[in-house]
């Protein structure tokens, strides 16, 4: 199996978790019965104060994330950098070699090393979907702690080659970047398996300089043809 594949599941999962969460679509759990009869109005309102305020979730023009966790033998290093709007690039690094995928608002990209290529490619439908869905900062909301209004658990349906994986994430060790909260320990699993990848959140930084170019499917370098024999 490739190790894209395999790795596939969990950084489409994983990248929600550090979305501003100023949901369209909401999904209440592990609420007593009388949270669970607020308005859906009223529990974003309370997400949203949770999470640091409106005005400095706004203030959020650009984000990066680093990140490491093992999978089996594999060590992984993570780092996924956004920007308003709709601008997204995540790269996971194994053993020296870096796997690439960005979207800059209109095109998704890859670089795959793993399979012996160096040059960017177009993304598949599948993996440019979820890319998209990456590229917003104010990203899903999920299942919440009915004491704290932050995320518990989100679940991800990630389709790899025509078929449906799904998995669930778990936040925790909440911490505040310059005044909003984001979680630096997420597990992640298959749906209906005990077993768990533990995500450790080494960084967090806001509002750093990132050129639109750094978003953009570079052109692929010509092939250099070796000279004849003799000259």
């Amino acid at each position: 199996m490739k190790v894209e594949s395999r790795l596939a599941p969990i950084f489409r999962g994983f990248s929600w978790g550090f979305r501003v969460f100023i949901p369209v679509l909401v999904v209440l759990a592990v609420f007593s019965l009388g949270a669970s009869a607020q308005t859906v109005d009223e529990v974003i309102a309370k997400n949203i104060q949770a999470k640091g305020g409106l005005e400095k979730l706004k203030s959020v023009r650009t984000m990066r994330t680093t990140a490491r966790f093992t999978q089996g033998p594999i060590r992984v290093e993570y780092r996924q950098e956004i920007k308003r709007a709709d601008k997204v690039r995540e790269e996971y690094v194994i053993q020296g070699l870096a796997q690439v995928q960005a979207y800059d608002g209109k095109t998704g990209w890859q670089i795959s090393p793993f399979g012996g290529r160096k040059d960017p490619e177009l993304l598949s439908q599948d993996d440019l979907k979820s890319l998209v869905v990456d590229s917003d900062i104010d990203g899903p909301l999920d299942y919440l702690d009915a004491d704290s209004f932050l995320e518990l658990k989100i679940e991800v349906q990630t389709t790899i080659r025509g078929t449906l994986q799904e998995s669930e994430l778990y936040f925790g060790d909440y911490e505040q970047v310059n005044g909003i909260y984001y979680p630096f320990a997420i597990d992640q699993a298959q749906k209906g398996s005990a077993s768990r990848t533990q995500i450790s959140v080494e960084k967090i930084e806001q509002n750093m300089p990132l050129e639109d170019s750094r978003f953009s499917m570079p052109a692929s370098k010509p092939e250099t043809k070796a000279a004849p024999a003799g000259k």
